[in-house]
């Protein structure tokens, strides 16, 4: 029944339902954690009106066609006209890390957990910008954060096994 109800609103439901399906990201049910995080993060491009919800699609497009600074662009146009969605603010802040633009990737990435608290992705992107920048604690705290967003996030968890060592040592 949770798996169902979970699957549902990751298809069909608006962003009032952002933090039951945060929550089902720390099921103890495998099921149920692994349709939580696909259905959250459809979810999340469902915010906004019709064309912003395109432009915000163009964005993630441009962003996996590696095109980063024409999405980072977009996106500041976007982020202009509904400050609101947090997934404006991720995308651009995964267009200015892999522009190396780390400082600006940590604080759209922030941005985006201020509006949507449940935006793991966000948070990784955080700790990797912080890791590069030379920051291990920073990025242990980011990456730790993730983790308590979504457990099934393995190369996170691995980071924050690394990172914890190195910092005992």
């Amino acid at each position: 029944a949770r798996r169902g109800a979970v699957l549902a609103l990751g298809r069909l439901a608006g962003y009032l339902s952002n933090r039951v399906l945060g929550c089902a990201l720390v099921n103890n049910d495998r099921g149920v954690r692994t349709l939580a995080e696909s259905g959250i993060r459809k979810l999340w491009m469902r915010v906004g009106t019709p064309t912003q919800q395109r432009r915000l699609a163009a964005i993630v497009e441009q962003n996996d066609n590696k095109e980063f600074e024409q999405a980072a662009e977009v996106a500041g146009i976007l982020i202009q006209d509904a400050p609101w969605i947090a997934e404006v603010w991720f995308q651009r802040g995964k267009s200015y890390f892999h522009l190396g633009q780390y400082e600006s990737a940590v604080r759209d990435c922030h941005q985006a957990l201020e509006i949507n608290a449940y935006h793991f992705m966000a948070a990784s992107i955080m700790g990797q910008s912080y890791l590069l920048q030379n920051d291990p604690v920073a990025a242990l705290e980011a990456f730790r954060r993730a983790l308590r967003l979504n457990p099934s996030m393995e190369e996170v968890r691995a980071q924050v096994i690394h990172l914890q060592r190195t910092l005992k040592g």
